[in-house]
């Protein structure tokens, strides 16, 4: 196995998974309806993370655009000006206040943001003390046609973002996708060459790629990277302009789904043990196994 140069394999070399500061915790996927009044929306949001907390999650995640709903029309007058804070983002101050009052990480789905005369579609990560410690803009824009089945385009009025992010936080080292990002597994092999245990991803796939690949895709980000992946979806609204798939999932390292739900709100209180990945890691040493003499995944930004 050394004639293959497995610590090659990637440019630079894969980093040591961290200790994590916590082995086992409950995280909460708080499926939540949409509608068009955003301070409901806000509001509604707020009771599920207390409801996530009050079941003992110390990770609470939310859906992809729960503040608004899921329309190319919405998004410019749902956005938010998140650096600004305060009045000009209400989503987030209560997505900080909660973090900061209930002392829980908030993975806090996604929602229109505006940034000078841009919009992204953008997840916000607090720890548990209300700091922002990560803003993920979504990279890969859900640009897609399939004939009479469904037709979205984003990139009519977002902005891809251009950076990975993962973040330190009190539950471990977490990688941040949004929807589409969990179609390219160039991502989450970064992640996981940097040391993440878990990566989330808020997403809102639809009726028609949701069926056939909501579920085997995350399995496969877990499967291949022998990490936690988990997801938020909204709930599901036949009235909808866009209608979502639902359910919200937690992935182990070995790609078995450990908890979910079917299309309704649903709060899912589910255990994360990080002892796992090592044990997952000596079942199958696929580190120690990659052909590093016949391909190369390069990090261009450490």
């Amino acid at each position: 196995a050394s004639s293959f140069m497995p610590e090659q394999a990637r440019a630079p070399p894969a980093l040591p998974l961290p200790v994590p500061p916590v082995t086992k915790f409950k995280i909460g996927l708080c499926q939540l309806s949409v509608t068009a009044d955003k301070e409901r929306n806000i509001a509604h949001a707020r009771k599920a993370i207390e409801e996530a907390a009050a079941k003992g999650a110390k990770l609470v995640m939310l859906p992809e655009i729960w503040n608004s709903p899921y329309s190319n029309d919405c998004f410019p007058v749902y956005a938010e000006d998140i650096d600004a804070g305060g009045e000009a983002s209400p989503s987030t101050a209560m997505l900080s206040e909660a973090a900061g009052l209930l002392k829980v990480t908030i993975v806090g789905g996604s929602i229109p943001e505006r940034s000078g005369d841009r919009l992204y579609n953008t997840c916000c990560v607090f720890d548990s003390d209300g700091k922002l410690k990560a803003k993920h803009r979504k990279i890969h824009l859900f640009d897609i046609d399939i004939p009479g089945k469904i037709t979205f385009i984003e990139s009519k009025t977002l902005t891809a973002g251009e950076t990975p992010t993962i973040v330190d936080t009190e539950v471990g080292r977490i990688g941040i996708g949004i929807c589409y990002d969990i179609r390219f597994q160039e991502l989450a092999i970064i992640y996981a060459a940097r040391g993440a245990h878990l990566i989330c991803y808020p997403g809102a796939f639809n009726m028609t790629t949701g069926p056939l690949h909501w579920e085997l895709l995350q399995r496969a980000r877990a499967a291949d990277n022998q990490l936690y992946v988990a997801t938020c979806s909204p709930a599901r609204d036949v009235a909808a302009g866009y209608v979502a798939w639902g359910h919200s999932t937690l992935v182990g390292p070995f790609g078995e789904v450990l908890a979910t739900t079917e299309h309704e709100e649903d709060i899912i209180i589910a255990e994360i043990d990080y002892s796992l990945l090592e044990v997952r890691r000596t079942n199958l040493p696929l580190t120690k196994q990659r052909r590093g003499d016949l391909y190369q995944l390069v990090d261009v930004q450490r």
